[in-house]
């Protein structure tokens, strides 16, 4: 029998770690779910929920409660975000806005609002890129950037959650996110709103809301929406009318690691 010449070992030992460090599938997936009607949950379906399941990512909250989270995707300003914020302020509502690098640099002043009005700043990746194609080190790049001139802006120290643009991701990028302390955050309600040219007035994001609200929904918005702006103090209104109460993430991970504290080690 030949035996393996030293150089041979060490190459296959090369082999072996280097898959071992890329064993983490990078399969693209985008987001998507069956949506909620008659106030029934939204459904990502099993193989969706165990993914996410691995890396403590998440979609939606406690579907027996009638607790609601709202969340903004900022990938620019259109002149709409002030409305927003006037109406969370006058409403009391919390919320989540998850921002990108272009955001920041062009409206400091109204993600300095978000953080003193008491709202979430969450990460959207400095240059809003397909993620899957960004290596380790990028990923790290997009999302520290974001961090550190949140943090350079504003009293909120640290960033918690993250949503993959075009929620666009894989189980690589979960897990690359998961190791700088990022939650990652998908939604459970949505719609065609960020179209600027396409906008079709008020009763158009009132009614989407209104037709998909269920118990535990994470509410993805985006602020350049002039139907939102004008439509959100309606939706709000009408559904604490319906019992809903308006949480924070914050609020959100608290629960899901008092009732599985293992989410701690994951």
């Amino acid at each position: 029998m030949k035996k393996l010449s030293i150089m041979t070992i060490l190459c296959c030992l090369i082999f072996l770690f280097s898959n071992e460090a890329y064993a983490i599938s990078n399969k693209p997936i985008h987001w998507g779910f069956k949506k909620s009607k008659n106030h029934e949950p939204a459904s990502a379906g099993e193989e969706y929920d165990e993914i996410l399941g691995k890396y403590g990512s998440f979609y939606i909250g406690d579907t027996t409660k009638k607790e609601i989270y709202l969340t903004f995707d900022n990938g620019y300003e259109n002149g709409y975000t002030s409305k927003v914020l006037d109406v969370l302020k006058k409403r009391e509502v919390p919320a989540t806005f998850f921002v990108t690098g272009h955001y920041i640099e062009s409206e400091p002043g109204l993600v300095k609002r978000m953080v003193k009005e008491g709202h979430i700043v969450g990460n959207h990746s400095w240059y809003h890129p397909d993620l899957t194609k960004e290596s380790d080190e990028e990923i790290k790049e997009e999302l520290e950037s974001v961090r550190l001139k949140v943090e350079e802006l504003t009293d909120q120290k640290g960033m918690n959650y993250l949503r993959p643009p075009r929620g666009i991701f894989s189980e690589r990028v979960l897990q690359t996110s998961k190791d700088l302390g990022y939650t990652t955050v998908f939604w459970s309600l949505a719609f065609v709103d960020w179209k600027i040219d396409a906008q079709r007035g008020w009763r158009y994001s009132y009614e989407n809301i209104m037709q998909q609200i269920h118990p535990g929904a994470i509410i993805l918005l985006h602020t350049v929406s002039k139907d939102n702006a004008e439509g959100l103090d309606n939706a709000i209104v009408e559904l604490q009318k319906q019992g809903y109460i308006f949480k924070s993430l914050d609020d959100l991970m608290l629960q899901k690691i008092i009732d599985n504290p293992d989410l701690i080690s994951l």
